[in-house]
C-alpha cells in the first residue's frame, strides 16, 4: 500500500483523485499518493482554512502556538519518533542526498525552531510580541494591534529538504490559516509537520492544508490566488513572476525567488594555523545540499598578500572537497544537471588555455570542481559543488564587480579582522547583499534572520492603529464620565 501524503482539513468528502509520486535513487524506490483537490474541493478547503483561522487561530495566543510548534519540532528531533525514522529512511530517496548529510542537516535546522528561538524570531519584528494578542499602547500615543491574514497561500521548492518550514511556522506565529502547495521534488515533510501539530493540538486540524498539482495549473491557481490575503512563493524567477501576474493586485506578494550568494577571505586569516580549518569550513558551505539553497557560496573571494598564496588556498579546498565527498557523496544528477555541468566545465577548460592565471582542480570523477583565477569578474557557477576561487585586492574591487548583479545577491560568508568585518559588510552590503555571516555558516541562517533583507512575519500582518484622539473620545462618552 502506498502512503498518502500531505494534509487536508475536513471537508466532508470522502473521495478524492490520487497522483502517483514516484521516486528512484541509491538507496530504493517509494512511491506516494498524494490528493489532487478538483477545483470544488479547492474552494472548501479554502473556506474551511478561513473560518478555522478566524474562529481558532485568532483566539490562540502567541505564546501557546510558540508552545505547540515547540512540541512538533522537539518531535521531529527525536530520533525515535515514528515521523523523524521515516524522514531519515524516505528523504534521500527522494531528494538522492546522503542519508546522514540529511540526518545532521534536519538536525542543524529543526533545532533553529525550538520555543526559544521561535521567541527570538517574533521579537525581531515586534518590540511588544502582545501586539499579536491585543492592542498596546505606542510610544507617539495611541494603541496598535497586528492583524493576520485569514489565508496565506505558500508556494513551496523542493530544492532543500524543510525548507517550507520557514514560512509555514511564521504564517502560524501570526495566526494566518495557511495552504502550501509542496513541490513535486520534496512533497513529504511539509505534510508530516501538520499532521503532528494537529496530533500535539486538534483544534488546529482546520486552519492549515498541504497540497499538491503541477507547477502553472491555472485552473487551481484560479481559484487560490483571489481568495488568499498573502502569497509567498519560492523557486525560479520567471515561475515567480508568471504567478506575480496572475495574482489580484489587492493580494499581497512575497517572492523568493534564486539568488546568489559567496565567501570573502582576508589575507589575515592566511597562514598556516588558520587555512586547514577555514577550507574545511569553506567546503562544508559547498557541500550542504550540494548548493541548491540560496546562501550556498558559488565563489570564494581570497585576498592576496597572505602567507597562503590564494592559489595555495584553492588547493587546500579541493582537498577539503574530496573529502568530503568521501564521507557525504554528491547525490545523483538528472541529465540535464549533467550536460550543464559538463558545458560549464568544458567552457571553463577552454578558457584555461588563454589564462596562464587560471586553474581547474577536480575529481577524477567530476563530482567537486575547483576554478582558481586572477582578478576575474563576479561569474556564478553551475552548482553541485563547483565553486570559483578568485582573487582580490581591496574590497572595493568586489563591490564593483557585484553591483550589476545587485538584485540577486543574498549571503556572504566572511572571513576577517573584527575592523574589516565591519568595514566589508558596509560596502557589500551597499552593493546588495543583505546577510553577512560566518564561513561554516552560510547555509544556517540564523533565527529570525531577514530573509532577502525583509522581515519574517512583519510582511506578513496588517497593523490596525486607534488613536489617541479615538480614546479621549471614548473616554468623554463613556458612562462614567462627569
Amino acid at each position: 500500500m502506498r502512503e498518502r501524503i500531505g494534509y487536508l482539513p475536513n471537508i466532508g468528502e470522502e473521495s478524492f483523485e490520487l497522483k502517483i509520486l514516484s521516486f528512484e535513487g541509491r538507496l530504493g524506490k517509494v512511491e506516494f499518493e498524494i490528493p489532487l483537490l478538483s477545483q470544488r474541493q479547492l474552494e472548501k478547503v479554502i473556506a474551511t482554512v478561513k473560518k478555522a483561522s478566524a474562529t481558532v487561530l485568532k483566539s490562540m495566543t502567541v505564546t501557546e502556538i510558540i508552545s505547540i510548534i515547540d512540541r512538533a519540532i522537539e518531535t521531529m528531533l527525536d530520533r525515535n519518533s515514528p515521523y523523524r525514522r521515516m524522514a531519515e529512511e524516505l528523504l534521500p530517496i527522494v531528494t538522492g542526498y546522503d542519508a546522514e548529510m540529511i540526518r545532521l542537516g534536519l538536525t542543524r535546522f529543526l533545532k533553529k525552531f525550538r520555543k526559544p528561538e521561535l521567541q527570538r524570531f517574533v521579537i525581531e519584528d515586534f518590540d511588544n510580541p502582545l501586539v499579536l494578542d491585543d492592542f498596546q499602547p505606542r510610544i507617539k500615543g495611541g494603541y496598535s494591534k497586528a492583524m493576520g491574514p485569514d489565508l496565506i497561500f505558500h508556494v513551496w521548492a523542493g530544492n532543500v529538504p524543510a525548507l517550507p518550514l520557514w514560512s509555514l511556522i511564521s504564517g502560524l506565529l501570526v495566526k494566518g490559516g495557511n495552504i502550501g502547495k509542496v513541490s513535486s521534488s520534496e512533497p513529504l515533510f511539509a505534510g508530516w509537520f501538520a499532521q503532528i501539530l494537529v496530533d500535539i493540538c486538534p483544534r488546529l486540524a482546520d486552519t492549515l492544508a498541504i497540497v499538491w498539482w503541477k507547477g502553472g495549473d491555472e485552473e487551481r491557481e484560479k481559484v487560490i490566488l483571489p481568495s488568499s490575503d498573502v502569497v509567498v512563493g519560492y523557486g525560479g524567477n520567471h515561475s515567480l513572476e508568471s504567478l506575480r501576474k496572475r495574482a489580484p493586485h489587492t493580494t499581497r506578494f512575497l517572492a523568493f525567488g534564486h539568488k546568489i550568494s559567496f565567501g570573502v577571505i582576508g589575507n589575515s586569516t592566511l597562514d598556516t594555523r588558520k587555512v586547514w580549518k577555514l577550507a574545511h569550513q569553506a567546503a562544508f558551505d559547498m557541500i550542504q545540499f550540494d548548493q541548491q539553497g540560496c546562501y550556498s557560496p558559488q565563489i570564494y573571494y581570497v585576498q592576496k598578500g597572505g602567507k597562503i598564496a590564494p592559489s595555495e588556498f584553492a588547493k587546500y579546498l579541493a582537498h577539503e572537497l574530496e573529502s568530503f565527498e568521501k564521507r557525504f557523496p554528491r547525490r545523483g544528477l538528472s541529465f540535464e544537471e549533467v550536460m550543464e555541468v559538463n558545458e560549464w566545465r568544458n567552457q571553463e577548460e577552454i578558457s584555461i588555455y588563454s589564462n596562464n592565471n587560471k586553474e581547474l582542480l577536480s575529481a577524477h570523477d567530476g563530482r567537486w570542481m575547483v576554478v582558481y583565477e586572477e582578478d576575474a569578474p563576479f561569474s556564478p557557477t553551475c552548482l553541485n559543488r563547483v565553486v570559483k576561487v578568485i582573487t582580490f585586492d581591496d574590497i572595493d574591487d568586489i563591490a564593483a564587480s557585484i553591483q550589476p548583479y545587485h538584485s540577486f545577491l543574498q549571503t556572504v560568508g566572511i572571513a576577517a579582522t573584527p575592523n574589516e568585518l565591519f568595514q566589508w559588510a558596509q560596502e557589500l552590503g551597499k552593493a546588495g547583499v543583505t546577510r553577512v555571516t560566518a564561513i561554516g555558516e552560510m547555509t544556517s541562517p540564523e533565527s529570525g534572520w531577514h530573509h532577502d533583507g525583509r522581515f519574517n512575519l512583519l510582511d506578513l500582518v496588517q497593523m490596525v492603529d486607534i488613536e489617541s484622539s479615538a480614546k479621549l473620545l471614548a473616554d468623554d462618552l463613556a458612562s462614567y464620565h462627569e
